[in-house]
């Protein structure tokens, strides 16, 4: 197996919401603000490549918006990145077997769709592939709360249904992944947030050792790995905040690298935690090239 990051469509979003409760004067100095007060994020996705099948997980924000919509959410770009990503692995939409599916806020599935084009309906993309999302967060998806149903496309239930190619995650394995991908289950950004470990080589004590955990919006960047640092958009503070721990503990003893989707300088990274028991980051990486990670 192979792991390469796809850059996707680009936004600036607001550092505040971004950075919730944390002062101004606190997060400036891990990501500066332009006269707006909005920071830089990227949408990253990850491309797995085994000898039989390619695994997508995340499409990113995409090209879906209407332009009024794509300059209040900030997207840069108004063609669609992630498909220009894939071609220069020489490949297409239509070649990608599985996309994992974190959650559906739009900043992570908007991907799946086509490009806006004036008086065109929403269009699914990966003609080919299983989408895979947790059971959870589908039913949160269908039925949004008001706390962020501005997050959701209203049209992408239905087209994924309608494409009679969806599995619903209730576990930690996927029937269609097999024991390649390891699920870890969030509540706090969103109900039923899944966290996509490419399960690594090594296993201790029953345990897998090694790997990369897509850490989605539990962990968006670097500075998010400090525990008490949390987001506006987050549903559930304070629970987030247990799970976070919980979540940075076990992949820090087993030697799990965190891959980041919102930080535009950081792709992977190792855990760390200090004599103070504050958790942070080594050994970064800005970007991954068909990197090797055993079956």
């Amino acid at each position: 197996r192979t792991l390469t990051t796809l850059r996707g469509n680009s936004q600036k979003l607001d550092g505040g919401a971004m950075f919730g409760n944390a002062p101004k004067a606190l997060w400036q100095r891990w990501m500066p603000a332009d006269e707006h007060n909005r920071i830089d994020l990227g949408c990253r996705a990850l491309l797995v490549r085994e000898p039989d099948r390619n695994i997508l997980i995340e499409t990113g924000i995409g090209a879906f918006f209407s332009p009024e919509l794509k300059a209040r959410f900030g997207v840069q770009e108004s063609h669609h990145v992630l498909l220009e990503s894939l071609a220069a692995e020489g490949l297409s939409d239509a070649d990608i077997d599985l996309v994992i599916l974190t959650h559906l806020h739009f900043d992570h599935a908007g991907g799946l769709l086509a490009a806006w084009q004036e008086g065109q309906p929403p269009r699914l993309l990966f003609p080919n592939a299983t989408y895979v999302i947790g059971k959870a967060h589908w039913q949160r998806a269908l039925h949004p709360h008001p706390r962020d149903r501005a997050s959701f496309i209203p049209e992408l239930p239905g087209l994924l249904e309608a494409s009679g190619r969806l599995e619903l995650v209730d576990g930690d394995f996927s029937q269609a992944l097999g024991e390649a991908v390891r699920f870890h289950h969030s509540d706090g950004h969103t109900p039923g947030l899944l966290l996509a470990e490419i399960v690594g080589p090594e296993v201790i004590d029953g345990q897998p050792h090694g790997g990369v955990v897509f850490c989605a919006d539990l962990i968006p960047g670097r500075p998010w790995v400090h525990v008490p640092i949390t987001m506006g958009y987050d549903r559930n503070a304070e629970l987030l905040i247990d799970e976070k721990r919980a979540f940075l503990e076990d992949k820090l003893a087993r030697n799990v690298h965190l891959f980041f989707t919102h930080d535009t300088q950081c792709a992977l990274a190792q855990v760390t935690r200090d004599e103070k028991g504050r958790f942070g980051t080594t050994h970064e990486v800005k970007e991954l090239q068909a990197r090797s990670i055993a079956a």
